[in-house]
């Protein structure tokens, strides 16, 4: 398995095409709203061509970052609420965004998954996402894995990046808020020539945090240029710097599952620990060219390199160990040391257009995309031994004293990985005729692994996709859609055996709506997915464990409503009934768990209302924006299903005034009603509590 097996295609694909079309904001034509609801130049996006949304089978919601910068959101975590069917999920506090699409989340050891203009992301570690960058978010639900290649049945996530324009434009704001928030960010964008632009984005912050003694830092910059070939060809290149620290955070412990026991603000870690390090470096070099009034072709190479380090005190779960489960009151912690590494070359190429034969139309969608992805894994690790006693290196349950002696690590797991895959798709969109048309897609997967050296695995699959529409009028669209995916894991077993790769199936129904002035669209999503060699985090060993088979079904529904000139209604909820399908004994605990047990971290009910309204204060042009969220009872811990995480629901307010035509200042107030939550857990000693009522100030001066 050599690299020179893989850069060959790479190359070929770099040579073809690229990636992602120019976006930029302008008013939107009554042509660009049937492609997208959010206010960007018509494009083919990655994986999708140029079949507009209402003609899809499948959901597919799009987060406009004009939405992201009224509501004053900061990070991709967050601005997930704004769609149905996503779930927070164990995120060690913070130091990568972690969810789960419709049930399904991945590896509960690494980032969740997502794109970043069509490029994979989640292979990595690259911190929290920030939200300067971001132009839109598309969640694209349901049976896409057959075209999308190794991702989860529950959707995919698809970030679209600010590209360089050739107007002069920027801004810099200032931020300044509760628990030491502090933060600056900007924008700036113009023509370097008449066929060259650039964009320079970024952000500093510095923050403290309602958890005792946690702090974090973060640095996100991502310059990039355009330069146009030619009138129908445009070659963008992207750089991402990420270089961000905060302290591991593994939450509160709860005794003998009662909540507000515990203060939320209580810290287990230990300061002296030091924050973990988050740094990583990215490339996207891309290219897309209009080949005539029919067929475009798009494609790339993306290269990420980035690196997770640290030492973090966290509370020990082998009852064995643990002191708290003898007198109640203390706490034994283990340590740890990590040093995760990783580096992924990437290309994709992708043919898109339309033929007509006979009286049929033909959306075709030609493709490839290949990787070659190393991990290095290295964790060190002490803990007290099985039934001794010992109270070394443990601290009191409600009032934890830092500053002891730190014991030594020794190693635990030193492994490295290496990945190479590629995958090459067709897809053909009928339009049988105007209101009737079908899908059928198929993918083909090549995947091998070597793991220390010695080869695993080398796995093929194929992978269908099928769907229709029907479009009765202009205004409702009803589909169908079954798709079979294929995702390689990674890592090894407890006996040093590759995982097999996961596999699902899924199905889903629904209806998209409009009216004819489209102040109400919105779409409504039945679904049922079954996925299998599921992969969980490992308690004792610190790695992963399989679980076995899963489904997810459910319902949702997301809305967008225009009820004046001056107020906008959105609204997603979804239910969501994701469980296991088999009786299996986790290895390490010998607990038995059980066909139907409810997946962590998932509830089956969540919603998200949110009304935005303009108007005019003392005279100045503003606006005013205030949510809803409500999630309810979850499962917080895989092999203690009876240990739930309560159900909540927080309103949160904000306010942007226009004091001059360049100068504008927002108020952000998150958890109004200081309504005391917890976002997400891995067991009742490991519960990550939601943050209290907090406010942000930012003032920004746009040029």
């Amino acid at each position: 398995m050599t690299k020179q097996y893989f850069l060959k295609p790479v190359i070929t694909l770099a040579v073809l095409a690229g990636l992602n079309s120019n976006v930029s904001a302008q008013t939107k034509t009554a042509e660009d709203a049937d492609l997208e609801h959010i206010s960007v130049v018509k494009q083919r996006q990655a994986y999708r061509g140029d079949v507009p949304l209402k003609e899809l089978p499948q959901s597919v919601d799009v987060i406009s970052d004009e939405l992201l910068d009224n509501l004053g959101i900061i990070d991709l975590q967050s601005a997930l609420k704004f769609t149905s069917g996503i779930a927070s999920q164990n995120n060690f506090g913070g130091l990568w965004d972690s969810f789960a699409i419709r049930g399904f989340s991945g590896d509960g050891n690494r980032p969740s998954g997502y794109l970043v203009n069509g490029f994979n992301t989640g292979r990595g570690f690259s911190g929290k996402r920030d939200a300067s960058s971001i132009q839109a978010i598309e969640v694209l639900k349901g049976p896409g894995s057959a075209l999308y290649g190794r991702g989860e049945p529950g959707g995919t996530i698809n970030i679209i990046t600010k590209k360089p324009q050739f107007a002069e434009e920027g801004y810099v704001e200032a931020t300044a808020g509760s628990y030491d928030l502090y933060s600056l960010e900007g924008d700036f964008t113009n023509a370097i020539s008449a066929d060259w632009a650039f964009r320079a984005n970024g952000a500093y912050e510095d923050a403290g945090s309602f958890r005792d003694t946690v702090q974090s830092k973060k640095i996100f910059f991502t310059p990039s240029v355009v330069y146009n070939l030619s009138a129908e060809t445009h070659i963008f290149y992207e750089l991402e710097i990420i270089d961000q620290e905060a302290n591991f955070d593994r939450g509160i412990s709860i005794p003998n599952n009662q909540f507000g026991v515990v203060p939320i603000e209580t810290y287990y870690g230990e300061p002296a620990d030091g924050p973990m390090e988050i740094d990583g470096i990215a490339h996207q070099l891309s290219v897309q060219s209009q080949l005539n009034s029919n067929w475009s072709i798009n494609g790339g190479i993306s290269y990420r390199d980035s690196s997770f380090e640290g030492f973090s005190s966290e509370p020990e779960l082998s009852a064995g160990r643990q002191l708290l489960y003898t007198d109640g009151t203390t706490l034994s912690r283990q340590r740890r040391y990590r040093d995760y590494d990783t580096t992924d070359l990437s290309g994709r190429v992708e043919l898109s257009g339309e033929v007509v034969t006979g009286t049929f139309n033909h959306h075709i969608l030609l493709g490839a995309d290949a990787y070659d992805y190393d991990y290095h894994q290295q964790m060190s690790r002490w803990r007290t031994a099985w039934g001794t006693g010992d109270t070394t290196y443990s601290v009191d349950l409600l009032n934890p004293q830092y500053g002891q002696t730190p014991p030594d690590v020794s190693v635990l797991v030193d492994s490295k990985e290496h990945q190479l895959s590629y995958g090459v798709y067709v897809q053909d969109q009928i339009d049988v005729s105007e209101q009737f048309k079908v899908l059928a897609g198929l993918r083909f997967d090549d995947f091998k692994q070597e793991i220390n050296g010695a080869v695993t695995q080398d796995q093929t699959a194929t992978s269908p996709r099928f769907g229709a529409v029907y479009i009765p009028d202009n205004n409702l669209s009803f589909y169908v859609s079954y798709s079979e995916g294929f995702s390689p894991n990674s890592g090894v077993d407890n006996n040093g055996e590759a995982f097999e790769p996961e596999e699902s199936e899924s199905y889903e129904g629904g209806v998209k709506f409009a009216t004819n002035d489209e102040s109400l669209t919105g779409t409504l999503a039945i679904f049922h997915a079954d996925k299998s060699n599921i992969l969980a985090a490992d308690p004792v060993n610190g790695g992963t464990i399989a679980i076995g088979e899963v489904e997810s079904r459910g319902v949702e529904m997301d809305l967008d409503t225009v009820i004046t000139d001056a107020t906008v209604l959105t609204f997603s909820y979804a239910y969501i009934d994701a469980k296991t399908q088999n009786t299996v004994t986790n290895p390490d605990w010998g607990v038995e768990i059980a066909a139907g047990t409810p997946l962590v971290n998932v509830p089956e009910h969540s919603f998200n209302l949110t009304l935005q309204h303009q108007l005019s204060l003392a005279g100045y042009p503003a606006s005013v924006a205030a949510g809803v969220t409500h999630v309810g009872e979850r499962v917080g811990d895989a092999v203690a299903p009876d240990y739930k995480l309560p159900r909540y629901t927080t309103v949160d307010i904000s306010g942007v005034i226009e004091l001059t035509p360049s100068l504008t200042a927002r108020l952000v107030i998150d958890n109004l009603l200081d309504k005391e939550y917890y976002d997400n857990s891995y067991s009742a000693l490991w519960t990550q509590p939601g943050k209290p009522r907090n406010a942000r100030l930012s003032v920004r001066y746009a040029f």
